[in-house]
């Protein structure tokens, strides 16, 4: 009931310091250098800052504030605006939708999810480790949302049976609770961390993408990226099973009973891999593989998108059973894709449009021109650091929606290049690990009862440090190798 009251007083509290912030950048007199486009451009992303921030309206529908005013403010016409809601980034994450909830249609997700956790043992710490592989395989290409909520309950029903299997004199001797906390806290994180190694895996890769885009011209691929962020994925994904399992959750019992049976009973639950489930992988590896071929072999005019809506398409017209008409997917599954997510893209590439075409993005740039000659390492970690603990309390998406632009303007006021400053941004929005309002992987495992607050925040705190350091580590040491690009100059693009 407190949540609730928090919560609606903080909507309130958006609703009114929202507009009121609008109208007063708006009546502010012009300062030097700015035109007025870029004067509306600002008090627009300050009320969908207050907006995002405090959730006043749904964030798709703040999402949609570009469209409403930068043709009433001068900033560019609604045909210009509304083109940043169908950029081709947008249709490679439709597509990839498409796939994922064709995936989850056929329950293919969780026969994947029940043989890797099968594999990987039956100790308490590598059950966990099965249960974070899996979790963190699947979120690449599957909402975290999706995978989580997927993940749990096979999770709380391996802890159930394992308490069920003890005996009095176990259960005296030893206790679960270690357990339970890294299986439930190893299923959200791992979800947040395999989201970062894939350009589908969450909404700020693919919204800082599209900023680059709009800015400088310059397109990312698929393969491009996870060269980069697929090794910071492993290793967070690694030290995040260490610290859970060896430091602050260790398990006192070294073989739980009725681990493995429950993982196989759940298995022979599902059958035999149906024809549907092979069709269907059949098309999800066929389209990964042309993302990753894409890396090596030019396509001409076939980018991403198109491979993600092209494999869409053929889950239409392959048949799952041509006696009931019934095809691999159908719309009534398609229309439960998260077109909110889709929206909330178009509105952070509008908003970065609006920097760009009002000249707000240069205006910014003169006036940090103070800041030349820090240590770029220091302004990386400071912006990780700051980026990571603010997304505790925000949406990722919108903090990378809001940010992103700005730090456009900083890279070319500082004379760096705009990567190492717009990739940290991007990968330290989806590092949040301390609170359950974090991200919805967090809230879900919390509903399990087995993980307290306090928990999450001590386990999250030192986590999102470590995030922090191995994100700093491989901009720093790594992204400038696979990359080819010097940090240290601004580049002509």
């Amino acid at each position: 009931m407190l949540d609730t009251i928090r919560l609606e007083k903080r909507q309130k509290i958006g609703l009114i310091l929202g507009p009121l912030l609008f109208v007063s950048i708006l009546l502010l007199p012009l300062p030097a250098g700015m035109s007025r486009p870029a004067l509306g451009v600002g008090a627009t992303a300050a009320l969908m800052a207050v907006w995002w921030i405090t959730e006043a309206i749904p964030i798709p529908a703040t999402a949609l504030l570009p469209i409403a005013f930068f043709p009433a403010l001068g900033v560019m016409s609604s045909a210009s605006v509304t083109t940043s809601y169908a950029n081709h980034l947008i249709y490679l994450y439709l597509g990839g939708f498409l796939i994922a909830v064709t995936i989850q249609k056929w329950n293919l997700h969780r026969r994947i999810a029940l043989v890797t956790i099968r594999t990987v043992g039956i100790s308490p710490n590598r059950i966990v480790l099965g249960f974070m592989l899996a979790t963190w395989m699947l979120s690449m290409w599957i909402s975290n949302t999706a995978t989580t909520m997927m993940m749990l309950p096979i999770g709380i029903a391996v802890v159930g049976q394992a308490k069920a299997m003890l005996t009095r004199e176990q259960k005296k001797a030893h206790s679960l609770s270690n357990f339970g906390t890294a299986l439930m806290l190893g299923i959200a994180y791992s979800s947040s961390i395999g989201g970062i190694a894939t350009l589908i895996g969450t909404p700020p890769n693919a919204i800082l993408v599209g900023v680059i885009e709009k800015t400088y011209g310059q397109s990312i691929d698929f393969f491009t990226w996870a060269t980069m962020a697929f090794p910071l994925s492993v290793l967070m994904l690694a030290a995040c099973w260490f610290y859970l399992t060896r430091i602050s959750c260790r398990s006192q019992i070294k073989h739980l009973p009725g681990g493995r049976e429950l993982i196989v009973s759940e298995l022979k639950k599902l059958g035999p891999t149906s024809k549907q489930e092979k069709r269907v992988l059949t098309v999800f590896v066929i389209v990964a593989g042309l993302w990753i071929a894409r890396g090596f072999v030019s396509m001409g005019m076939v980018h991403d998108s198109t491979i993600a809506v092209a494999g869409a398409i053929a889950l239409f017209l392959i048949p799952a059973d041509l006696t009931k008409g019934e095809f691999l997917l159908d719309w009534r599954t398609a229309v439960k894709i998260p077109w909110d997510i889709i929206i909330l893209f178009g509105g952070g590439f509008a908003l970065a449009a609006g920097f760009s075409e009002s000249g707000l993005t240069e205006w910014i740039a003169t006036r940090l021109t103070v800041l030349q000659g820090a240590n770029i390492v220091l302004l990386i970690a400071v912006l990780t650091l700051l980026v990571v603990f603010l997304t505790e309390m925000t949406s990722n998406s919108a903090t990378a929606s809001l940010i992103l632009p700005i730090m456009a303007a900083f890279a070319e006021a500082m004379q760096v290049h705009p990567y190492g400053l717009m990739i940290a941004v991007a990968l330290s929005a989806s590092f949040a690990f301390m609170l359950p309002v974090a991200t919805p992987p967090n809230a879900i495992v919390f509903s399990s009862r087995m993980i307290t607050i306090p928990q999450m925040a001590r386990i999250g705190f030192w986590l999102n440090l470590i995030g922090s350091v191995l994100i700093i580590l491989i901009i720093m040491l790594w992204l400038p190798r696979v990359w080819e690009i010097d940090l240290t100059a601004f580049p002509v693009f």
